[in-house]
């Protein structure tokens, strides 16, 4: 398959999208605004921030209450050094031999910084979560030429131990693999697995005896685009457009890149990867579930094809309330796309007037991934988004009517994120006190990076602890000794994987072991997690709504896979439930529209939640 793609094409596709080509290098670029709009930022969030609080505290009619400041202040207190959200990596007791290898060249190729994908899904349906872990490939053939550059699938021994079954599951893989998507297409019950690369897109159908068949060419599904051939695709996304209980594919392409038209980039005479400016992006694909194992191309028809950027981050939820899934689209050096479902199989970038394209300082920045949740327990999805150092990470909050705010330097990220890179991101509640947190994994994107900026290129994942009222709390230098231990991290999913009813993280890195973050914080909360299985809707449920009522108050969730960057979270929905030992109401709305309420529900238990009829 081509990997390279025709220029004359590839313009031709939309003047009004494409962005213009630069030879400025750019490390030089952002280096100098970024310093900048960092200072700028640092003392305009020092000026801001009382007003803003005391804006974010205001009570709306409608809304849950938020948590006093008394109460907050109380919580927070931490002066034995341990916050209330703890991590461990496990990682060697877990016996998970993987390396992610990115075959680091001289030329310093840019995918190379990039790869490195998780999923989090039982597999084998025994109730465990099991891991994948994509994998790089040798260079300049960009094929998996030996063992070591083999995608890895481990399976859940349930004793804190994971197996691989990589060979005997039919699951090396095959080219430069970057991200993956978990998800059940053919509703069989079982859960399948969408693999992206630079030059390789993978279909793995789950035959349900602990094997995977390769599907991509009979399903059609490999990632071509018309005159254009293989687009370079980071992410991918499941997610059921149209409402039809069939779960449809969303594929994120980046760069028109390829070793052919690559060139050699450097900075201070020191070999350096090549900015994105310097290319064109690709149109992003939308492949439509045909329910007969095979699916159409409908990115022209549904518009999807013509909003060109350079996409990195996808995340699905139904932002304005109207039956339909909506795309976040996070974009490199690019506007992001909000893509409004138009409810007749056509989309809208509607990301300029909702506020969401730009950052507060109506900027462009190099988003990376991104989770949309709702924050604040409002019943409204919300943007988190991780991006570049001297950015900040944006917070966007959903204001209803299609209207975001940009909370980030109220929420007090703007401060504590300003001088740090991330790359996979997660909104989940990791201390299960009815209020979702926020995690990200770190590292700068050059492996040279101390050199060309002076700035270490390990970092340390970070988790921010919210308080309410859309202020959060950098608990990192808390939350444990290991999670202290600084490393080039990639790809992130999130997931209970002992079925303590806490979230647990799963992290890789470059040239390195992954992280296995399990979930130790203190045991006083309790916790509720869905297992949705649909019958008029996709079987995994993926996209429904779920609202709880508890005597803490009311909470919101959706449920999704498509979380942080190249990676596949838990489909499962997890809740927080604080003190409450008995959920009063669960109420859902299906894809199909059926709703669902559930009454008087204990807390701490892995509830089966089958759609009903109607």
């Amino acid at each position: 398959m081509r990997v390279g793609v025709d220029l004359d094409v590839l313009n031709s596709i939309s003047e009004t999208h494409r962005q213009p080509q630069s030879r400025i290098p750019l490390h030089f670029i952002w280096h100098k605004w970024k310093r900048a709009a960092r200072l700028f930022r640092i003392g305009l969030v020092a000026l801001s921030l009382p007003g803003n609080i005391q804006a974010a505290h205001a009570q709306k009619p409608g809304q849950p209450l938020p948590r006093s400041a008394k109460t907050a202040s109380k919580q927070n207190s931490h002066s034995d050094g341990v916050g209330p959200i703890q991590f461990e990596n496990v990682f060697q007791a877990a016996k998970i031999k993987f390396t992610l290898k990115n075959s680091i060249s001289r030329q310093r190729y840019t995918f190379e910084t990039m790869v490195g994908g998780v999923a989090l899904f039982d597999y084998n349906n025994d109730g465990l979560l099991d891991i994948f872990f994509t994998n790089g490939a040798a260079i300049p053939s960009l094929e998996k030429s030996d063992p070591s550059f083999w995608n890895r699938l481990y399976r859940n021994n349930g004793d804190g131990t994971f197996t691989d079954t990589t060979e005997n599951a039919g699951l090396q893989g095959a080219g430069y693999s970057m991200g993956v998507a978990a998800g059940d297409y053919d509703n069989d019950g079982f859960v399948d697995l969408y693999v992206t690369g630079v030059n390789r897109n993978q279909l793995f159908h789950n035959n349900g005896n602990a094997k995977f068949t390769d599907v991509t060419e009979k399903a059609g599904v490999a990632g071509l685009i018309p005159k254009l051939g293989k687009a370079w695709s980071i992410a991918a996304g499941w997610f059921d457009y149209n409402n039809d209980g069939l779960l449809d594919l969303f594929v994120a392409d980046y760069l028109n890149y390829s070793i052919v038209n690559a060139k050699l980039c450097a900075q201070g005479g020191l070999p350096a990867y090549c900015s994105p400016v310097d290319f064109l992006g690709m149109p992003n694909i939308l492949y439509r579930n045909n329910g007969d194992g095979t699916f159409t191309d409908v990115s022209e028809q549904s518009h999807i094809s013509q909003y060109v950027g350079k996409a990195m981050g996808l995340a699905f939820a139904d932002y304005d309330n109207d039956g339909f899934t909506d795309v976040f689209v996070a974009n490199d050096t690019f506007e992001n796309y909000l893509l409004h479902n138009q409810g007749d199989g056509t989309f809208k970038n509607v990301a300029v007037p909702a506020g969401v394209a730009y950052n507060a300082f109506g900027s462009p920045i190099a988003g990376m991934a991104a989770d949309f949740r709702d924050v604040d327990n409002d019943g409204k999805p919300d943007i988190f988004e991780t991006a570049m150092f001297g950015e900040g990470f944006p917070l966007y909050k959903n204001l209803g009517n299609g209207q975001f705010q940009d909370m980030t330097a109220p929420s007090g990220l703007a401060a504590a994120t300003s001088r740090s890179t991330a790359w996979g991101v997660g909104v989940f509640d990791f201390d299960n006190d009815g209020y979702k947190d926020l995690f990200t994994s770190n590292s700068d994107i050059l492996d040279n990076a101390q050199e060309l900026a002076h700035r270490p290129f390990p970092l340390p994942n970070r988790v921010f602890r919210n308080k309410g009222n859309f202020i959060f709390e950098d608990l990192s230098s808390k939350a444990g000794a290991s999670f202290q231990v600084p490393a080039p991290h990639r790809g992130a999913a999130f997931g209970d994987l002992n079925n303590d009813g806490k979230i647990d993280a799963v992290v890789s890195v470059l040239n390195g072991p992954p992280e296995i973050w399990m979930n130790h914080s203190p045991d006083h909360n309790h916790w509720l997690i869905l297992k949705l299985v649909g019958v008029k809707s996709n079987r995994d449920g993926l996209g429904t709504k779920v609202k709880i009522i508890t005597s803490a108050g009311t909470q919101h969730n959706i449920a999704t896979t498509t979380v942080s960057y190249n990676s596949s979270s838990d489909k499962r929905v997890h809740f927080g439930l604080g003190p409450a030992t008995i959920v009063d109401t669960i109420e859902l709305v299906w894809p199909s529209g059926t709703k669902q309420v559930l009454k008087n529900v204990k807390a701490d238990q892995i509830l089966n939640v089958i759609e009903t009829a109607q």
